[in-house]
């Protein structure tokens, strides 16, 4: 066998079990999307995402909030973390998505509430925001001067 040949095989070889490796096994895949939950009402801070998924540390009523107000200003996602630390992605419920930042914003670095309909898929939980308001009755510690 002449060595281009044997290159060839071992190519082919090689490129049927990568393709074999990425296909999905119907059983350990899940095939359920994601399923909304009926609006419900989620309490927490709006803040950026990258302070709380970098840091373990990061809580919802005591946080730096000059960090959080310069992230967010520089672009990082928005995101509502809970008391008990849970992550929420602010989306939209229209298909295509439509920013939420702009109506998000304003309450950067304030504990809010927030009602609207819940989703939730592996782990990743977002909520389509119908209404959100500042909860000043929450005591957070910051920073701040």
């Amino acid at each position: 066998m002449n060595r281009i040949a044997l290159i060839c095989i071992v190519v082919a070889f090689n490129t049927a079990a990568v393709v074999a490796q990425s296909q999905p096994n119907p059983q350990t895949t899940p095939t359920a999307a994601a399923t909304p939950t009926a609006k419900v009402t989620i309490e927490g801070l709006v803040r950026d995402l990258a302070c709380p998924i970098q840091n373990p540390e990061a809580k919802a009523t005591e946080f730096n909030l000059e960090c959080a107000l310069e992230c967010a200003r520089n672009g990082s996602p928005l995101v509502i973390q809970t008391k008990d630390g849970l992550l929420y992605i602010p989306i939209s419920d229209a298909i295509p998505d439509k920013d939420q930042r702009e109506k998000l914003m304003p309450f950067v670095g304030k504990y809010v509430s927030a009602l609207g309909t819940v989703y939730e898929r592996k782990g990743t939980r977002a909520i389509a925001i119908t209404e959100i308001k500042e909860m000043k009755n929450v005591r957070l510690t910051t920073d701040a001067k």
